[in-house]
């Protein structure tokens, strides 16, 4: 578990907009902890005694509240903000939910009309590391940061839903769980982090519109890579915990991804396609040309995911000691 920060932000320092011109809530140096405390993806709008019942009175409005912002005094334009996932604590409990269909959320929507609401304990069985649907059925608890983001270059109010080359709602269960890197490019000084909807799990994707969302605190460390270090960072890259999409095993090495964000599914393609190579020519260079390439092997897997607004598509790359180099394909409707 992380030691605890004297950089806070607590539940009530939210805001439902991306917006450069949001005051900071904080102000931090480079490679500092900062400690999050975090409603839920829903805004605490359900708690832990809620029932099917309550969905009726659900505010769209105030979904996906992101916390924030954070200022780190070296970040400025052309920088690459570095966010190490250092600890994640749920609350005693998450919650799943399915809209009605007249509400048209979820990929399936049309196909399960009613209003329902499930309420996971996460307290009980969590020392076992996962949490009880029914009996016989286990979920494993694997918490996330669905939200985390900073500002767009662009001025004015942007939804806190939708991903974004700066992130945001990337809903990425690789990206952001404990001992993942996030990387994200700068658009404005001092970049202006925030995140929020923590999750207690989810598979590669919320295909009802939710996963197993729940409060969380959450410990990151917020570094600044100046230009042009990692210049070919475009859009949201992580560095996997371990295991990731391709099932590497223990004691493999981890995976780096790219994500490519667009409103068109070809372009966001294309624009993770660029994003790899341009990782891979950065590998040529340092490594050197015999050594990089020699071994390359290529594998392509597709994965699905829900979502809204942008297609957001992930390519991964294997990192193992011998510099073999594997790609592996994601596919995020967003």
């Amino acid at each position: 578990m992380a030691q605890s920060s004297s950089f806070h932000i607590r539940t009530h320092q939210k805001h439902l907009k991306w917006d450069n011109s949001l005051h900071p809530i904080l102000t931090v140096s480079s490679g500092q902890e900062v400690t999050f405390d975090l409603v839920d993806g829903g805004n605490n709008q359900f708690t832990s005694s809620s029932t099917s019942a309550d969905i009726a009175s659900f505010k769209f409005d105030l979904a996906d509240p992101a916390h924030g912002p954070v200022y780190i005094k070296e970040a400025a334009p052309g920088d690459v903000l570095k966010i190490e996932i250092l600890d994640l604590q749920t609350a005693p409990y998450g919650w799943t939910s399915i809209f009605p269909s007249t509400v048209g959320f979820g990929l399936l929507a049309d196909e399960f009309p009613s209003s329902y609401l499930h309420i996971w304990d996460l307290s009980s069985t969590a020392k076992d590391g996962y949490t009880v649907f029914k009996k016989g059925i286990h979920i494993p608890i694997r918490p996330f940061l669905g939200v985390c983001g900073i500002a767009r270059e662009e001025l004015g109010e942007w939804s806190t839903i939708p991903p974004y080359e700066t992130g945001g709602n990337i809903d990425c269960r690789h990206a952001t769980t404990i001992g993942s890197t996030l990387f994200l490019p700068v658009k404005v000084p001092g970049a202006l982090f925030s995140c929020g909807d923590g999750h207690a799990a989810q598979g590669d994707g919320e295909i009802c519109g939710a996963a197993i969302e729940t409060p969380m605190k959450a410990t990151l460390r917020l570094s600044v890579i100046k230009s042009p270090k990692m210049d070919y960072i475009k859009s949201p890259s992580y560095i996997t915990s371990g295991p990731g999409i391709r099932g590497l095993k223990k004691g493999e090495e981890k995976e780096f991804a790219v994500l490519g964000i667009d409103e068109d599914l070809r372009e966001a393609s294309r624009k993770a396609a660029r994003g790899i190579i341009a990782w891979l020519c950065y590998a040529v260079r340092k490594l050197g040309e015999r050594s990089a390439l020699k071994s390359i092997a290529m594998t392509v897997k597709g994965y699905l995911f829900l979502t809204t607004f942008n297609f957001c598509i992930i390519l991964e790359e294997y990192l193992p000691p011998a510099k073999r180099f594997f790609f592996s394909t994601c596919l995020k409707l967003i």
